[in-house]
C-alpha cells in the first residue's frame, strides 16, 4: 500500500489531527485522499481552505471508503463515537489508529464491536512542529504490512518508537506526553534566575530557550549518552559543577523518578475510568 495515495479518514479535527495532515501532505500525500470530520463548519473551513482535504461532519461518511481511520477525538467522547461507528466501517477492516490519551486498545475495540487492526499510540504536543516523540502499540489483528504504514503515518509528526506491551504506553506517556511541560518549567526556572541576577528578561528568554535546543540537538546528534555529554560539559572546580552540585543536593534526579512514576500512575488511572464504559 503506498502512503502518498492512503485513503486516510481523520475522525476529528484537532490539532493532533490537522499536524498529521500538515505532515503528511508536506511529506508528499495526496490531499485529495484525505478525509476530516467534525462537527464545527470553521474547523471544516479552514482544514479545506488550507490543506485542500476533504471535510465533512458525518464521521460515518468520512470512513465509508477509508483504508486507516485516524481517532482523534476527545478521549471522553470516543464511547459514543466508536460505537456510533460500529458496523460503519468498510470491509475488510481498515486499520485504527487511535491518538486518544488514555483509551485502551480492549475499550475501543469493544466499542467498534469488532476484532478490529488497531495501532494505540501516544504523540506529544511537539507533534504541532514536527519534532513529536511518539509511542505506539500494536494490537494481534494487526498485520507487518499495517505496522509499516502506520509508523510512516505517525512519522509526518515526528519520532516513532513501537513498545512491546500497551501498558508501557502510560510509560510514554509519563516521560514524552508530559515531558514538554516539564522542561517548559525548567526553561521558566533558568528564565526567572536569570532575571533576578540581572539580566533583561528578553535575553532571559532567548538564552534559555536557545540553550535548551542547543542541549536537545547534541544529545540527538551525539552517539554520547546524555549522561556523558553532561560530564563532558562539566569542568572540575568551574561554575556548572557548582551548580550541578547543588541540584543533586536538592534531589534533582530522585524526584524526577517520583514525577515520572505520579505521572504513569495517573495515566494508568484514567484508562481505567475511561475503559469502565466498553
Amino acid at each position: 500500500m503506498s502512503l502518498s495515495e492512503t485513503r486516510i479518514a481523520f475522525v476529528g479535527g484537532g490539532n493532533m489531527a490537522r499536524s498529521l495532515v500538515a505532515g503528511l501532505i508536506a511529506d508528499g500525500h495526496v490531499p485529495a485522499a484525505l478525509t476530516v470530520s467534525d462537527p464545527l463548519a470553521d474547523v471544516r473551513a479552514h482544514l479545506a481552505k488550507t490543506y485542500d482535504v476533504r471535510t465533512t461532519d458525518s464521521n460515518t461518511d468520512a470512513v465509508a471508503a477509508a483504508q486507516v481511520v485516524v481517532l482523534a477525538v476527545k478521549p471522553q467522547l470516543a464511547p459514543g463515537v466508536c460505537r456510533a461507528l460500529a458496523g460503519q466501517l468498510p470491509r475488510p477492516a481498515p486499520l485504527i489508529i487511535s491518538v486518544m490519551a488514555g483509551v485502551a486498545e480492549a475499550s475501543i475495540c469493544a466499542w467498534l464491536g469488532a476484532e478490529t487492526p488497531l495501532v494505540r499510540t501516544m504523540p506529544n504536543t511537539p507533534v504541532l512542529v514536527k519534532s513529536g516523540a511518539i509511542g505506539l502499540h500494536a494490537n494481534a489483528a494487526t498485520t507487518p504490512a499495517q505496522r509499516n504504514l502506520a509508523e510512516e503515518i505517525l512519522r509526518a509528526g515526528g519520532l516513532t518508537r513501537w513498545v512491546e506491551r500497551e501498558a508501557q504506553l502510560d510509560v510514554v506517556t509519563a516521560v514524552s506526553g508530559g515531558g514538554p511541560a516539564y522542561f517548559f518549567l525548567l526553561m521558566e526556572a533558568l528564565e526567572e534566575a536569570a532575571v533576578a541576577e540581572g539580566l533583561d528578561a528578553e535575553a532571559a528568554r532567548l538564552l534559555s530557550i536557545q540553550t535548551a535546543l542547543g542541549a536537545a540537538r547534541m544529545a540527538m546528534e551525539s552517539n554520547e549518552s546524555p549522561r556523558q555529554l553532561r560530564q563532558r560539559v562539566t569542568s572540575p572546580g568551574g561554575t556548572t559543577e557548582r551548580a550541578l552540585a547543588l541540584l543533586t543536593e536538592g534531589g534533582l534526579e530522585p524526584l524526577v523518578a517520583r514525577a515520572v512514576a505520579a505521572a504513569r500512575a495517573r495515566a494508568e488511572e484514567l484508562s481505567q475510568l475511561l475503559g469502565a464504559d466498553a
